[in-house]
């Protein structure tokens, strides 16, 4: 078969050898896929109006603008 490179009954060698090593410190804890990421940062900025950061910041003189009128 030409253009194949090695021999299939090799595939998956090295995956199978190396040990597994467990997730410590910040990759310990598996991450939510990006649409519940992203709905819980909308739900928390855009809803619930609460933005990160200093309080004179633009973003949040903008959300307490819009609220207090």
């Amino acid at each position: 078969m030409p253009g194949s490179h090695g021999s299939l009954t090799k595939a998956g060698k090295v995956k199978q050898q190396t040990p597994k090593v467990e997730r410590t410190g910040v990759n310990s804890k598996s991450k939510k896929p990006p649409r519940m990421r992203y709905r819980e940062i909308y739900k928390k900025r855009i809803i619930n109006g609460k933005f990160g950061g200093q309080t004179d910041s633009l973003s949040a003189k903008r959300s307490s603008f819009s609220k207090n009128r």
